[in-house]
């Protein structure tokens, strides 16, 4: 599957609160034009419970002092923290000429050859997305449209404390249990898996990267 090579800005955005980039790449969809160059942010988040469009309640604020929020995104409720790499796309897809299903390919491409880089291997499940290890799951995938761009993207345990999870259904599935990189690779570190990401995301998405720290 080959496509015109493109420009994406990479933004290495660090650990920030979620708020603050959820406002801000709702904004960057909404004012974006057909010369916006696409971007990717890496970016990891304070503790923080979000829901997705599928399960919302309104008032389930805090789970064991955790705040809980609601995302416009697709899926259910999931958990981020430092030591869990979140990779956002915002992409225009009718630009890139690709839809939904095409785009999710390509991100669960990214997410099990960087995964295989590090000795790990790694499945998709067609019913329940996100990619699992041993039938336990390592990334989560979940995206919102709007007027043919996307937002929002996927969330890879790298080395994140587990615990919290297990306070919560991931992903609405009290069956799913959540595993991270480094039970598997002690050398799977935020910095070296982020250089790997970027690697496959060029590779796979075939386009000039341009990384922003």
């Amino acid at each position: 599957m080959i496509f015109k090579k493109n420009t994406i800005i990479i933004r290495n955005l660090g650990i920030t609160y979620w708020k603050n980039i959820f406002d801000s790449m709702n904004v960057f969809t909404d004012i974006r034009n057909n010369n916006t160059l696409d971007e990717i942010w890496f970016v990891e988040h304070y503790p923080i419970f979000t829901q997705g469009q599928i399960e919302y309640n309104k008032k389930e604020q805090y789970i064991k002092k955790i705040p809980v929020v609601h995302s416009n995104r697709g899926g259910k409720i999931t958990y981020h923290a430092p030591g869990q790499q979140i990779v956002y796309f915002l992409l225009d897809l009718k630009r890139l000429k690709i839809n939904i299903k095409t785009l999710l390919f390509l991100m669960e491409t990214v997410i099990l050859e960087t995964l295989y880089k590090f000795s790990i291997y790694a499945n998709n499940k067609k019913k329940n997305p996100g990619i699992y290890v041993k039938n336990k799951k390592i990334c989560s995938i979940a995206l919102r449209i709007k007027r043919g761009c996307c937002l929002h993207g996927f969330a890879l345990n790298i080395s994140i404390n587990l615990k919290p999870f297990t306070y919560i259904h991931p992903c609405g599935d009290s069956n799913i249990i959540m595993t991270k990189m480094d039970i598997y690779n002690k050398n799977a570190t935020i910095c070296t898996v982020y250089k790997v990401l970027i690697e496959q995301i060029e590779l796979f998405f075939n386009c000039h990267c341009i990384v922003i720290s």
